[in-house]
């Protein structure tokens, strides 16, 4: 049942709903046997909770990592992220990826021989959905003896499985994590998919039992294959080179290099694939709207037990970043746990496939938190243990703000933190406070810093408002040391104070006597401490005082219940606070006027 290592592979396969048992499939017609290819890696653990369930593209099949036998030139199709030692180790947990219903890799689809005529089912073959494939799925991890899975993970129509299995078997999935997909297809998508199915169609050498249709094929491919880029990848990897002589031919042969690229693209693929499976699958996919079916994307995810991580790709204009930030919304109006991270990458749709660093970091800080959940009961990192692997021993390190923020946070609290970082502050309320967290954060790199640390994290300009947060979500919204970043600070501060019972805001004291010292005796901008960064080098575009704050707290209408002053080293100052405080911490809530 499983593989030590994803070096060498077998493909395993299993025949379910057989008759009088068949699959009723979503178009009203019943299918069975249906056989499954599936292939496994790694070793399932005793108390079976390591499990991972890949789910394929449109183009994809079971064979996700390793090689058949020593003398194979290629690997499967995500080896980079599967196997020991990858984001998906395989010396800790259990992966599993089949064919789906309607491919052609081994798995039952308008290729294999119809039982009532001994025929093949050409285009007689029922169509099938997104849900029908998961109901495969979910039959054959019956069969193998399992309960739970750790982590659904999909890219592309990979995606949308994920999301059905999110929808349909909420006690099954303990997290979920789609990238670069869409809840459903745009009439753009449709439009390429519906040229593709035409090509093939058109195809004089198409037949309705045998998948010839090479021309067609090839021509979808190549369709499909330009989606898959993007322009600036298109550019720097082909431009208008000729790929063969210097000279145009004036004539319509492929010669520029991009033509030639899609002619093998779309060879090879003829070689490997089935022109039936490509009409099935990519209708599909045109059929995938659980938004339709629930009334609402935000119905839809209601019911949904599932960690979800989100993922999406700047340059993709296939399933673009908007498309994945519906996702987001919709979960976070039923308030679940999720993270997005919109991952920059040139490479456009196909980056999921290309960049095994940024998304491998990903994936192994997601992963990690969600068996730490189910073995230790959090799936944030213990503060010691992050120390030990950062070579660390103090979480504080020159932020004497956290202990007091931690004093003032009721243990037990929702909190969302503004401008996260790297999550210390997150990662130290959710250890002593026992706190429900979340933050915001725009940086990529302190993303993957508070993945890492097992914390949940959006990526989101704070600037363009909050609005995928609902009213009244959080006990505390707090905005630590990075009010001095923010462009639209009224903006933020009311979206705090709508979302939050109670915003927390530290920020340094721009009136403090060395700044003051600095300014008025030395005329330069103020280097210290709590101001570390000279002129030009700070994130920072604005300065201001307590008194500056009060003013700006007055304005708006806001309630001001605690006031806290740091001195040096995170001495609590009492008097003469505007001129001795470095800075300072408040706590405030809505007014008559917010």
């Amino acid at each position: 049942m499983s593989q030590e290592s994803a070096d060498l592979v077998t493909t395993q396969y299993m025949t379910l709903f057989e008759p009088p048992n068949e699959l009723d499939l979503d178009c009203g017609r019943r299918l069975g046997p249906i056989q499954v290819a599936y292939e496994t890696y790694g070793r399932l653990s005793e108390k079976k909770d390591n499990v991972v369930w890949i789910c394929h593209a449109l183009s994809g099949d079971a064979h996700v990592a390793g090689k058949y036998d020593e003398g194979d030139t290629g690997t499967g199709w995500w080896d980079i992220m599967v196997g020991p030692g990858k984001p998906i180790d395989t010396h800790t947990y259990f992966v599993v990826c089949s064919n789906i219903l309607g491919g052609c890799k081994g798995t039952t689809g308008p290729s294999s021989t119809n039982p009532a005529t001994g025929r093949p089912w050409g285009l007689e073959f029922p169509v099938v959905t997104i849900s029908d494939m998961v109901r495969v799925q979910k039959a054959l991890l019956d069969h193998l003896g399992l309960d739970q899975i750790l982590v659904v993970i999909g890219g592309s129509m990979g995606g949308m499985q994920v999301l059905e299995w999110a929808i349909r078997y909420p006690d099954v999935v303990v997290s979920a994590l789609p990238i670069a997909t869409t809840a459903r297809l745009s009439a753009q998508g449709i439009a390429f998919n519906a040229v593709g199915r035409n090509a093939i169609l058109a195809d004089p050498d198409f037949q309705n039992e045998r998948p010839t249709a090479p021309h067609g094929l090839a021509i979808a491919r190549m369709v499909g294959h330009i989606t898959y880029l993007s322009e600036r990848s298109m550019h720097e990897k082909f431009g208008r080179t000729l790929r063969n002589g210097e000279k145009y031919r004036y004539d319509f042969n492929s010669e520029f290099s991009v033509e030639t690229y899609l002619d093998h693209k779309g060879q090879s693929f003829v070689e490997r694939f089935d022109a039936f499976s490509y009409l099935y699958i990519s209708k599909a996919m045109d059929y995938f709207d659980p938004a339709d079916r629930f009334g609402s994307l935000e119905a839809a995810f209601a019911q949904v037990k599932s960690r979800f991580m989100i993922t999406s790709f700047t340059s993709d204009w296939l399933f673009t970043p908007q498309q994945s930030q519906q996702l987001l919304r919709a979960l976070l109006v039923n308030g679940k746990d999720v993270t997005y991270c919109n991952i920059e990458s040139p490479y456009g749709h196909d980056a999921f496939l290309l960049e095994p660093e940024v998304l491998g970091s990903l994936l192994t800080g997601f992963l990690a938190s969600n068996l730490r959940k189910l073995r230790q009961g959090k799936t944030v990192l213990p503060i010691a243990e992050n120390n030990q692997k950062n070579g660390s021993a103090n979480h504080h390190v020159g932020r004497f703000d956290y202990p007091m923020i931690e004093r003032l946070v009721e243990p037990n609290s929702r909190i969302l933190d503004l401008g996260c970082g790297d999550g210390r502050l997150l990662q130290l309320l959710s250890q002593d406070r026992n706190v429900q967290s979340c933050g915001v954060e725009i940086s990529q790199s302190r993303i993957l810093e508070t993945v890492g640390r097992g914390l949940t994290v959006i990526q989101h300009d704070m600037d363009a408002g909050l609005p995928e947060f609902p009213d009244d979500s959080f006990d505390y919204v707090i905005l630590s040391q990075t009010l001095l970043e923010v462009h639209n600070p009224e903006l933020v501060l009311r979206e705090m104070l709508r979302i939050g019972h109670h915003a927390i805001i530290s920020f340094p004291n721009f009136a403090h006597w060395r700044a003051r010292w600095q300014l008025a005796v030395q005329g330069r901008a103020p280097v210290t401490g709590h101001l570390p960064c000279a002129w030009y080098q700070t994130e920072r575009i604005r300065f201001l005082s307590l008194h500056d704050f009060e003013e700006f707290c007055d304005v708006l209408g806001v309630r001001m219940i605690v006031r806290r002053f740091l001195g040096a080293e995170g001495r609590e100052i009492k008097h003469l606070a505007n001129w001795r405080a470095e800075q300072a911490i408040y706590v405030i809530s809505r007014g008559n006027g917010a």
